[in-house]
């Protein structure tokens, strides 16, 4: 897979509707859908706040004619509810789907290596951290927008680790191990991951 990092800087532009946070996040979500989406695509609909953007964009340029024949595989209720709105026919993802591009936040990435870290934020009713990462681990391109200052040169914070239910505690004492007790261990219940 061919991971590759938008990240929105601060300069102006003719978005002067939206506060500066959310134009830069809309610039970064307009390029993605217009540099890396075609016609006959299945695209991965992200999760988050440019991620919205980029799916009502794409919306737009469907039924404007720009785009035609995309599909897309949301990566959460609420992705799936934004499309839903702004038109794009959905489909379900599948251990077999075939995604050729697909799109998200993320909430931070480190310079250089370009390693991602999604989920700090407590899944929300019935969205699906495990969702999210099998659509996106099937694409064959994935873009994640970002914010200038989530766009570190050191991963920092915490690191959300999802573990299948059987035997949690055991790979969680692991963890703990690792990180000589230093480590914040926690189940959430398996319907929300």
């Amino acid at each position: 897979m061919n991971k590759t990092m938008i990240r929105g800087s601060s300069s102006s532009d003719s978005s002067r509707a939206l506060s500066n946070g959310s134009s830069v996040l809309f610039r970064a979500a307009k390029h993605t859908v217009d540099t890396y989406i075609t016609s006959g695509m299945v695209v991965g609909l992200g999760s988050g706040q440019a991620s919205a953007m980029a799916i009502e964009y794409m919306g737009r340029q469907l039924r404007a004619g720009a785009l035609k024949d995309v599909i897309g595989i949301p990566t959460s209720v609420a992705s799936a509810n934004e499309a839903a709105v702004a038109g794009i026919p959905l489909d379900q993802y599948r251990d077999t789907s075939q995604i050729d591009f697909a799109f998200d936040d993320a909430d931070i990435i480190e310079e250089g290596t370009l390693v991602a870290v999604i989920g700090r934020q407590q899944p929300k009713g019935d969205e699906s951290i495990i969702q999210e990462k099998s659509v996106l681990n099937a694409a064959d391109k994935l873009v994640f927008m970002v914010s200038e200052n989530q766009y570190k040169g050191v991963l920092d914070g915490s690191v959300p680790v999802l573990v299948q239910p059987v035997n949690w505690m055991e790979t969680a004492e692991e963890i703990d191990d690792l990180f000589i007790g230093d480590a914040e261990v926690f189940s959430i219940p398996y319907n929300r991951l």
